[in-house]
C-alpha cells in the first residue's frame, strides 16, 4: 500500500476520532453519570423525539454506529444505548443491523488497503483459528463472533481479512454471532432505561436488585462461561490434536 496513502487515512481518522472526542467531552461531565435527572432529562428529550421523528432516530443511529465502527469503535456502548432508547428488541436489531454493516465496510477496506500488513501482524497469533476457518469459514466465524475470541471488535472485524472470507459470509455470520450478546446488552439498557423512568433517585443496591438489570446481567454471565466452553470445545482441543496429527 502506498504510504502516502497509509497517512491520508491515518489522518482523517485521527481527526473524526479526535472530533468526535471533543463533541463528547464537551458536551458531558463525568459527574453527570452519578446524576439522575441528567438521565430522565435526555431520556425525556428522546422519548419525545422518538414521538414524532421514530425513524430518524434510527437512521441517525445506525449511521452513528457504522461511522463508529469503522474508526475502529466498541460496541457495547452502542448496544447500551440503543437498549435505553428504543427497547431491547428494537435495540437489539437496529444495533445488531448497524455493527454488522460496520464491520462489512471496515473489512472490505482493510481487506483492500491493509491486506499484507495485517497478514503479517496476526497470522501467527490466531493460527489455530485460521486452521478452522478454512474448513468452514461461516460456521466458525460465527462461532468466533459469538465467543469474541478473547479478542476487543476492531480486531475480531478484520481478523477474516487472513483467510480471504467472502463479504456475502462475513455480514451474516457476523449479524448471526453478535445478536445473543446484543440482546442481553440491549435488556440491559432497556432496564437501566425503566428503572430510571419509575425512580427520583439512583440507590445502587436498588438498582442492582431490579429483575430487568440482574436477569441480564446473570445470563451474561451464563453466556461468558458457553463461550469458554466453546472456545475450548471448537478450538483449543481440537487445534492441538490437529497439531499433534500432523507432526
Amino acid at each position: 500500500m502506498n504510504l502516502k496513502l497509509k497517512l491520508l487515512l491515518g489522518t482523517i481518522y485521527l481527526i473524526c476520532f479526535s472530533a468526535l472526542m471533543f463533541v463528547i467531552f464537551s458536551n458531558f461531565d463525568f459527574k453527570d453519570l452519578t446524576d439522575i435527572n441528567f438521565f430522565k432529562n435526555n431520556q425525556q428529550l428522546l422519548n419525545d423525539f422518538k414521538i414524532q421523528k421514530k425513524f430518524l432516530l434510527l437512521v441517525v443511529f445506525s449511521i452513528f454506529s457504522i461511522i463508529w465502527v469503522l474508526l475502529l469503535g466498541f460496541g457495547s456502548p452502542l448496544v447500551l444505548f440503543a437498549g435505553f432508547a428504543f427497547g431491547k428488541w428494537t435495540g437489539t436489531l437496529i444495533s445488531a443491523a448497524s455493527l454488522s454493516i460496520g464491520a462489512t465496510l471496515l473489512y472490505y477496506l482493510a481487506n483492500f488497503f491493509f491486506k499484507e500488513f495485517i497478514k503479517n501482524k496476526f497470522s501467527s497469533k490466531i493460527e489455530k483459528f485460521v486452521y478452522f476457518f478454512n474448513k468452514n469459514d461461516f460456521l466458525y466465524f460465527t462461532l468466533f463472533r459469538f465467543t469474541g475470541g478473547g479478542m476487543p471488535f476492531a480486531i475480531q472485524n478484520v481478523i477474516p481479512v487472513i483467510f480471504d472470507m467472502k463479504i456475502k459470509k462475513y455480514f451474516f455470520s457476523t449479524l448471526i454471532g453478535i445478536i445473543p450478546g446484543n440482546f442481553i446488552m440491549a435488556s440491559l439498557g432497556a432496564g437501566v432505561g425503566n428503572f430510571i423512568g419509575r425512580n427520583d433517585s439512583i440507590v445502587w443496591l436498588d438498582l442492582i436488585k431490579d429483575p430487568e438489570i440482574y436477569f441480564p446481567i446473570l445470563v451474561f454471565i451464563v453466556v461468558l462461561i458457553l463461550a469458554v466452553l466453546i472456545n475450548q470445545l471448537f478450538f483449543s482441543n481440537k487445534f492441538s490434536k490437529h497439531k499433534k496429527f500432523k507432526s
